[in-house]
């Protein structure tokens, strides 16, 4: 049985991590949400799991959201299993990525992105932190938009 405190801060810990990118703090919020060493897996979207440390992480988070104009990450539904000083957490996703302007033929778009995130929580002294994440894509609308973003920012 989990008990509430800890689901308490295993939501906290969630929100914590859409607050990253949706408010693109990449230096504060990672220390409070990551383990030093974290492993990402996005299969759906064709991203392999890799472990690698925070600030690796981060880096390449930083720059995948730095062109997006705005993010929305909804996290909800979650499915929480505490076993001692590890959590399985599965939550819904509903990721919107709006593209700027300037970017996109006629205007704002968006790319959505709703799923699941099949995450791993460990406790540490600091509190509960990920070690792994990952996120199966089970729709998408407009897919095409990251890659023009992309190409965007590399001009």
């Amino acid at each position: 049985m989990t008990s509430t405190s800890d689901r308490d801060e295993l939501l906290e810990l969630m929100a914590r991590y859409a607050d990253m990118a949706d408010t693109k703090d990449w230096d504060d919020l990672p220390r409070s949400v990551l383990c030093d060493e974290v492993t990402f897996a996005a299969p759906s979207l064709g991203s392999p799991a890799t472990t690698t440390t925070r600030e690796a992480w981060c880096a390449a988070s930083r720059a995948a959201f730095a062109g997006w104009a705005a993010t929305h990450h909804a996290v909800t539904g979650h499915r929480i299993v505490v076993d001692g000083d590890r959590a399985t957490i599965r939550a819904h996703v509903r990721a919107e990525h709006w593209a700027p302007p300037e970017v996109v033929a006629g205007g704002a778009g968006c790319w959505l992105v709703v799923g699941f995130y099949d995450d791993v929580a460990v406790r540490t002294p600091d509190g509960w932190r990920l070690s792994s994440i990952t996120l199966t894509a089970t729709h998408q609308e407009n897919p095409g938009l990251l890659a023009v973003v992309m190409a965007a920012q590399r001009s």
